[in-house]
């Protein structure tokens, strides 16, 4: 048995969700997450103040699967 871990965006939980489903694997774990990598954030303007978004949403997937 092997655990395999992604992140990812999270409009593409469907789609993995949906090539999983096609390979045969029928259940995986689905966690929110945070986190930055090449997009460093963001800056945003609410009512007039600057603020800096550090940490972007993401989904964290988890299925175990066979060896083989």
């Amino acid at each position: 048995m092997k655990l395999i871990t992604a992140i990812l965006r999270e409009d593409a939980v469907d789609d993995v969700q949906i090539a999983l489903a096609q390979q045969g694997i029928s259940g995986m774990t689905v966690m929110e997450a945070s986190g930055y990598a090449r997009q460093r954030g963001h800056t945003e303007v609410y009512r007039g103040e600057e603020f800096t978004i550090d940490f972007i949403t993401k989904a964290k997937i988890e299925v175990v699967v066979e060896d083989d």
